[in-house]
């Protein structure tokens, strides 16, 4: 029986291994320009850059820093993954519960944090209205501090689209730059 649990386990995890990630392609985009439509399209826009800028960095990579001062590149990362969290918290309708710095892997941080932004993108997707999305944030004292979804917009969005493209400056200062063939502007990588 044992045996048998751990080839299970073991087939469990090559299965789940082996799915791709989103975010490899932009998907298809809504049939209608809704506010909500528009905002998951960015999403997707900014999911597909994560995708591609975190595709096959190195240890190397992950641990540069442009200068003592600096966040490497792995730290950024976990900020983009907390950014991902504050904006799904908020389409989900609950307050944001920070995840703990350097407490993923990179493999888990790039998994969350592309899996994060495609259940806002869907949820986004189907939304007419997008100005129920309020971002809710705990303070130590126990209040909870709310901003209407016009802050999503150039708070945790803007601010991780801005972050990965840190992330694309680091990986090529140490030497990694991007695959070749990826076309933003199609939302495809060229073969």
């Amino acid at each position: 029986m044992k045996i048998f649990l751990s080839f299970f386990a073991i087939l469990v995890f090559n299965i789940m291994s082996a799915q791709e990630l989103p975010y490899h392609e932009i998907p298809e985009p809504s049939g209608k320009y809704t506010a909500g439509a528009v905002v998951s399209r960015m999403v997707d826009g900014l999911g597909f850059r994560y995708y591609w800028a975190t595709k096959d960095l190195t240890e190397k990579d992950l641990h540069y820093k442009p200068s003592e001062e600096a966040r490497t590149l792995l730290r950024t990362l976990d900020h983009i993954h907390v950014l991902s969290v504050m904006t799904l918290s908020a389409v989900e309708g609950v307050a944001v519960v920070f995840p703990k710095e350097g407490a993923l892997s990179f493999k888990e941080l790039r998994r969350e944090t592309l899996t994060n932004y495609k259940k806002v993108s869907d949820i986004l997707r189907k939304s007419e209205d997008v100005s129920s999305y309020v971002m809710k944030i705990k303070r130590s004292s126990g209040e909870t501090k709310e901003f209407p979804f016009w802050n999503q917009l150039n708070g945790p969005i803007a601010d991780a689209i801005w972050h990965v493209g840190q992330v694309v400056s680091f990986r090529r200062s140490s030497g990694n730059p991007l695959p070749s063939g990826v076309d933003f502007l199609s939302g495809k990588k060229r073969k």
